[in-house]
This record gives C-alpha cells, structure tokens and sequence, in this order.
C-alpha cells in the first residue's frame, strides 16, 4: 500500500479480456469476479486488455459483461477511452498505474496492491503476464511463471504429469516445423499414432483452453482439416486418443496449511454436441453433476491426484484438474487449468460451493493468497 495512506483497503487491479481466442469468455469471468469482491474490504479497479494488446480503463459494470442473447462480450465495448492506455511500470519499487491519452498529461490512478488475472489462454494465462508483474514487483492471484506456462502447454504439461508418476492418456505431438516443412511426414506421425492407439482422435491446439480449434477426427479425411483448425489457434498441435469413460473435474484451492481439493464433478455426455466443447460449456450451459456420483474411495483417489498435479506443476492459488475415470475404474488425467473459468455456470466455483466455499468467499482466499506471498522465488 502507498506509505501516504496506510489505512486505505487493498487495491485489486482484475485485468481481463486479452490476445487470445478466449477474449469473451475472460470479460464474462471478470463479470462474475468483479461482481463478487467485497468492495468494503478492498479497492477494485478494472483494466481491460483488447484484442490487439492495448490496456485500457473499463466501465466497473459487471451487467454488461455476460453473455447476452448469445452474443459475447469485448474489452472494446467497455473501454472508457478509444485511444487512451493504462500502464503499469516495469519497476519494483513503484506500484502506481498511469493512465495516459494522447495530448494530456498522464494521470496516476495510484497504486496497486494485487492484480486478479482472468485472462484465459495465451497472453495471460500462459506465464507471460505473470513475469510482467513480476518485474513490476506486484503480487498477483493464481500460480508463477513456470507453473503458468506449464500449464497451457499440453505438450509439456503431461511430460511433467508422467515424470511425477501421474497418469497420463496416449498422445503425440506435431510441432511447428514438422507440419510447415514435411506436411506428408507429420501426416503419417499422426496416421502411425491412429494405428496403434485407434480412431477417433482429438486433435488440439497444444496452448489453447475452453476447447477452442478442437476438433473429432474419425477417420484420416478429416484429418487437414483438424490439423489448420487446431493451427489457427496454435502452430504446434496434440494429438490424443479417445479415452473411454467418465469426464471427472475436481477444484485445488490454496487455503493457509496448503492445497485442498474440492468435492469432484461429473460432466455428464452432452447430447447435441459431440463432445464437451465450447459452446457447450458457455453458450448452451451443459449442466454438471456436482458432487459427482464416485464412490468415497473413487472421490479419495480424485482429489488425491488433482492434489498430486497442483504440486507437481508447482502451482499456486487455484487449479482445476480434468480427469477421465476409465471403464477399468482407473483415473487418467487429462489437463490442469491455472485459470479455470469464473462464469456464473463454471465447474470450478460450483465445486467450491458445494465443499463449503461460497463464490465472494472463494474470490476473498484468492486474494488473501497472493496477498500472503512475495513476487521472485518463492
């Protein structure tokens, strides 16, 4: 806090929106979070981040910001200014946020003691604006720059999850240069892959999230088509089999001792869609079963490897952790999320609320974590 008033509330800066294919769906969570801070305990001020990268002051108005007649919402719309520029110094020993316009003297919006990223994908959730604040010395919600950028990067997220001994489901890998330069070879990677592990096959963009550029392959047809879906998204793809059984999610929280897992949820089959993507997820509302029908053992076993995952990638704050439950009653893990989703109908905050966590008190750890640790090496 600024030394001149040193008995103003924490400021929360909540910057959302940005770069990636999931733009709207992070206006919506800021919705959702900006709607539940306690603004008696803390200071709240909004930062948008455009598509094209520009940082920009917003209306604090949670309303405009959900999903209205399928219609989603952009940082432009809420944007105070259309040319004006939030900053935040590169500086560790200032937290003072500029607002600037050109032709006017820049204005100090004062400091910032957290900032509560909602930003989904890459250029948020992937650890690069998790390095800027911590250049700039600000501590932040959610996990560092390692965990971060394990944790969008399917690829190298489950090297980890297998060097820990977590269970991972078959997959490849076709990185930028094996497609651009030997299309025919890296066709046949995948083509080999299918023969081993079977069709269909699901193929990703290896650092997306909300199951944008996805696609069901069924048969080597299909097979161009997912590949320049998945590299609209993302140069480098993952390839991975269909995995039979339950869809099982389940929510790590940091509390004070350390991480804690959430009653799981079920996300049961989705019937207009062939699988869970993203207009089921956000537009459509598929509905999950919360707490999901597992045996207390199977429950146990859940929360133990979502447990196990948070740990293995290092990570801080909040994770949600996907999981397949196998017909041969094993669980295979399938992804972490360092931010999962905040709408109103996300699987994380739902499971929270059934283990006994409302949503503003969920919103309220977050903060008070990040509050508790330093930026650097921790």
């Amino acid at each position: 806090m600024s030394s001149e008033t040193p008995s103003q509330k924490p400021r929360v800066a909540v910057v959302f929106g940005g770069r990636s294919s999931e733009h709207a769906i992070s206006v919506v969570t800021a919705g959702a979070v900006l709607a539940a801070i306690d603004r008696e305990k803390y200071d709240v001020l909004p930062i948008g981040i455009t598509t094209d990268g520009r940082w920009v002051l917003t209306a604090d108005a949670p309303e405009r910001m959900a999903i209205t007649d399928r219609k989603l919402p952009d940082v432009a719309e809420l944007s105070e200014s259309a040319e004006g520029a939030v900053v935040l110094p590169v500086d560790p020993t200032s937290r003072e946020v500029v607002y600037s316009e050109p032709g006017a003297v820049p204005k100090a919006l004062g400091e910032v003691d957290v900032v509560f990223p909602v930003l989904h994908g890459p250029y948020g959730e992937d650890g690069t604006l998790q390095g800027l604040l911590e250049l700039s010395g600000v501590p932040y919600v959610g996990s560092g720059v390692l965990a971060s950028a394990v944790g969008q990067d399917k690829d190298y997220m489950k090297r980890v999850f297998t060097s820990f001994g977590l269970p991972v489901g078959p997959y490849e890998v076709v990185r930028p240069r094996e497609w651009e330069q030997d299309p025919a070879a890296a066709r046949k990677k995948i083509v080999d892959f299918a023969g081993e592990h079977g069709w269909p096959l699901f193929v990703k963009p290896a650092r997306a999230g909300s199951s944008m550029g996805i696609t069901k392959v069924d048969d080597v047809s299909g097979l161009d088509a997912a590949v320049e879906e998945a590299r609209r998204h993302d140069p480098k793809i993952i390839v991975e089999s269909l995995l039979t059984g339950r869809e099982i999610e389940c929510g790590v929280l940091e509390f004070e001792d350390g991480p804690r897992a959430s009653v799981p949820a079920e996300i049961p089959p989705v019937s207009d869609h062939s699988f869970y993507d993203f207009e089921a997820k956000y537009i459509d509302s598929a509905a999950g079963l919360v707490p999901a029908p597992l045996t207390g053992e199977q429950t146990a076993r859940v929360q133990e490897l979502a447990v196990a995952a948070f740990e293995a990638a290092s990570c801080e704050g909040l994770v949600r952790a996907d999981f397949f439950l196998q017909d041969d009653g094993e669980f295979v893990i399938n992804e972490i999320n360092t931010l999962p989703g905040f709408t109103p109908i996300s699987m994380y905050p739902r499971m929270w609320q059934e283990t006994g966590v409302s949503y503003p008190e969920l919103v309220d750890r977050l903060i008070q974590a990040a509050l508790r640790r330093s930026t650097g090496l921790r």
